[in-house]
């Protein structure tokens, strides 16, 4: 039998309450092609592939944990990806449109968020667990103290909504600050009325 242990160096919090994970699956809006980062023990895993024509693969880094998902998963062996996000060409990764989902390491969740921009134009909508104070400024309206430069960046392509804040004690281990998830859904912009390249150029090294 696999077992999996966190690593702090992977930033991982392995999400342990079945209710809260039902809450963020049930937060997807669309499920035809969805991309789970970061599966873990899978735990919301179990969830997606209960969806009925659901076109799942999921991406994770950690060999051990692909070994145990394989084990307790058998459906997702030709689903799995093992390798990391931030690397990997995600460009064919679906024929269309694609959702993205996870419970993100923290200490990478704004770079998963860099690299969704990269891909905007397949990347249809993102559910999402992050650091509160993360979450908060991501999804902070114009005017508000935590509104700033990752704000402004997701914002010109996405609609944001902050769902709902989750504590520390259904993750295993604990982390040391609360939790939140988040939904960014894409909106009409296809182009900005500037030169795009020195708007990411400016905004990623401004963060």
């Amino acid at each position: 039998m696999y077992s999996v242990r966190a690593k702090k160096h992977l930033g991982q919090h392995f999400l342990k309450d079945d209710n809260i994970a039902q809450k963020i699956i049930a937060s997807l809006h669309e499920n035809k092609n969805v991309l789970e980062i970061g599966p873990g023990t899978g735990i919301l895993t179990k969830h997606l592939l209960q969806i009925q024509n659901i076109n799942l693969k999921v991406i994770e880094i950690d060999k051990e944990s692909v070994e145990y998902l394989i084990q307790q998963f058998p459906a997702l062996k030709e689903k799995i990806i093992s390798a990391d996000f931030l690397r990997y060409d995600l460009k064919d990764l679906f024929d269309g449109n694609y959702s993205v989902i996870g419970n993100f390491p923290y200490n990478i969740s704004t770079q998963i968020l860099f690299r969704v921009l990269d891909f905007r134009h397949q990347v249809n909508e993102v559910v999402g667990m992050f650091q509160k104070e993360v979450a908060v400024r991501i999804a902070s309206k114009p005017g508000n103290k935590e509104y700033g430069i990752l704000s402004v960046l997701l914002q010109a392509f996405y609609k944001i909504e902050y769902l709902f804040t989750v504590n520390e004690s259904v993750f295993v281990p604990p982390p040391k600050v609360k939790s939140a998830v988040i939904r960014l859904i894409r909106n009409d912009v296809k182009k900005l009325n500037c030169d795009e390249k020195l708007f990411f150029y400016y905004s990623k090294n401004s963060f």
